[in-house]
């Protein structure tokens, strides 16, 4: 399992667009991909419980890979986050 925390710097958080972007890069991945945030958790592979975290700017998630890939879904998943949000 690798996992990763990260700080939106997008003022208005995880919302619909980058969501969706979001969900579409970790289909790429056999790994079950997963965001949390204070005690709520979300498959990232699903836009609507990634959206229903609620996710806003200046808000710290970790993001967590596990599976086969874990490591390559873990590297874009950040890389992701660093260019999208």
């Amino acid at each position: 399992m690798k996992s990763f925390q990260y700080v939106v710097k997008d003022p208005l958080g995880i919302h619909a667009r980058p969501a969706g972007l979001l969900v579409k890069e970790a289909k790429n991945f056999s790994s079950k991909i997963t965001i949390k945030k204070d005690d709520k958790e979300a498959d990232a592979s699903r836009l609507m419980a990634v959206m229903a975290l609620g996710v806003k700017g200046g808000m710290q998630i970790t993001v967590t890979a596990e599976g086969a890939d874990e490591d390559a879904a873990c590297a874009a998943m950040k890389k992701f986050f660093e260019e999208q949000l």
